[in-house]
């Protein structure tokens, strides 16, 4: 997985047919997502459960791409090596779920992963400050985490600052939370590079009728990228 800062959509199976993820994966990519989106909810760091690591291992084999794998749980820890092995091919975990996301993010590289580190709307983008050389991902948060088609909160001075403090380092900055047409320009022009979005992608489709998600993802990245009309 090599760096590129090219937009990147990256649709979030949690607005998914959870009956038929591996083929839900398959559709979404062959329609256009450059990544997978796989939000993990322990119901306890965030008011909700999703899915683990025996879930990321059976829709591995059916991502061509990368697996953007991200942890909303606390615990982080003992769970890195189980997440690895099912397949992520990045790992992010909150700045807020554990007192040493420093040690968490050299645990997820050592894996063979990569590192990425996610901040909540209320935590500020100076909390990753000194975290940028050893991540390779910063999640900025624009919903409070837990729950899919949530509205956006705007975040664009957070994703400026982080732009400015992340340099020509070899670092993302994704957007999780109310991504749509609307609401993308913003984040883009400000200095994110993956968009994930859900309900945004996954509406109006189905696995059997999978052209909308390819409509919906190019609606995102001509209004991401202001050719849009």
């Amino acid at each position: 997985m090599t760096f590129d800062r090219s937009l990147k959509i990256a649709p979030s199976i949690l607005a998914a047919d959870f009956a038929a993820f591996g083929a839900e994966c398959e559709a979404v990519e062959a329609q256009g997502a450059d990544w997978v989106h796989v939000d993990v909810m322990d119901g306890h760091f965030v008011p909700n459960i999703s899915f683990g690591p025996a879930t990321c291992a059976a829709i591995r084999p059916h991502i061509k791409g990368v697996m953007d794998v991200h942890l909303m749980i606390a615990p982080v820890d003992p769970y890195i090596d189980a997440f690895a092995a099912a397949g992520a091919d990045i790992l992010t975990a909150h700045v807020e779920a554990g007192p040493h996301i420093h040690r968490t993010l050299q645990a997820i590289r050592a894996a063979g992963c990569k590192g990425g580190v996610a901040i909540n709307p209320g935590t500020p983008a100076e909390a990753v400050a000194d975290l940028l050389d050893l991540t390779d991902l910063v999640c900025v948060m624009t919903v409070n985490p837990g729950f899919g088609g949530q509205k956006f909160i705007d975040m664009t001075d957070k994703i400026r600052k982080l732009r400015q403090m992340i340099g020509d380092r070899p670092v993302h900055i994704e957007i999780d939370g109310g991504v749509d047409p609307g609401t993308a320009p913003a984040v883009v022009k400000a200095g994110a590079d993956v968009l994930v979005a859900g309900s945004a992608v996954f509406k109006g489709g189905s696995v059997q009728d999978p052209a909308p998600y390819g409509e919906n993802i190019r609606a995102i990245r001509a209004a991401a990228e202001g050719t849009w009309t």
